[in-house]
């Protein structure tokens, strides 16, 4: 399998970090590059494609890869996510928001995280362990 990360596929598409683009183009300008380059990969046989933070959120994206795709939402804690986000200098809406805005923001998303086909507990878990789990859930169905 060949693993794609969509933000880092757009940024050297652009030539420009995430944080870069929102500043110039603004956010509806990054969601719509998103969408575009999210959906031709998601036409890739033999992938593992990993989503930002935002585009499992698009109507288009997430019932494209609903029904082509498994789906996995890897969730934590939102104190170990606020954490994460606070350390990160490439999460453009992280940076503007305090952290109980971060929260409600967690809380808001994690209703469309949920619609994943499999959801799975990372807090306090090894990368070898998730791995694991996701390959012991794909190859169950």
């Amino acid at each position: 399998y060949e693993f794609y990360d969509i933000d880092k596929i757009i940024e050297k598409e652009t030539n420009m970090q995430i944080t870069e683009i929102f500043h110039k183009n603004g956010e509806n300008y990054f969601r719509t590059l998103e969408e575009e380059i999210t959906l031709k990969f998601l036409n890739t046989k033999n992938s593992v494609i990993s989503l930002g933070g935002g585009g499992f959120l698009n109507d288009v994206i997430r019932k494209k890869t609903i029904l082509t795709s498994k789906t996995f939402w890897l969730n934590s804690n939102s104190s170990t996510l606020i954490n994460r986000i606070n350390k990160n200098n490439k999460r453009p809406i992280g940076k503007v928001l305090n952290n109980k805005e971060l929260k409600d923001l967690i809380i808001e998303r994690s209703k469309i995280y949920n619609k994943a086909d499999f959801k799975i507990n990372c807090e306090n878990q090894s990368k070898s362990n998730i791995t694991r789990k996701i390959l012991s859930l794909y190859e169950s169905e």
